[in-house]
């Protein structure tokens, strides 16, 4: 089952969507901003390129620039 997640632009968006989701009988539920950008980082994590490796040395020196 796929996901919407939709980011009301005022109060009274807000409570548009909320009452029409509970009208429809949908399940909901509401994120906060850190679960919000925990969900974008989780993304950007799964769409990362894990094929390439690092040597700790390489990564050593760019900490230490």
């Amino acid at each position: 089952m796929n996901t919407f997640v939709i980011t009301p632009r005022n109060k009274k968006e807000y409570q548009f969507l909320y009452d029409l989701m509970h009208k429809l009988n949908l399940n909901t539920s509401e994120l906060s901003s850190e679960e919000m950008e925990d969900a974008g980082l989780l993304l950007l994590m799964k769409q990362s390129d894990r094929s390439k490796t690092v040597s700790r040395e390489s990564i050593m020196k760019k900490l230490k620039s």
